[in-house]
């Protein structure tokens, strides 16, 4: 019995892909999706949020 292919969403453009090792643009359905996604990296469209310490911070210990 052959199991079902998982199916994932395409992050960039929420289309149904297939999760297997022929697709070589997984999680995205295509390199044009691929390229969108690391031209919103490399521009800082996408940001993570950090807490900002202080470099006089003598305990070097994270602010509560």
């Amino acid at each position: 019995m052959s199991e079902k292919p998982l199916i994932v969403v395409c992050p960039q453009c929420r289309s149904s892909v297939e999760w297997k090792p022929e697709n070589r643009y997984r999680p995205f359905c295509s390199e044009r999706c691929k390229m969108i996604d690391l031209g919103q990296w490399a521009s800082e469209s996408y940001r993570m949020a950090a807490v900002e310490i202080s470099p006089d911070s003598e305990s070097g210990a994270y602010p509560e």
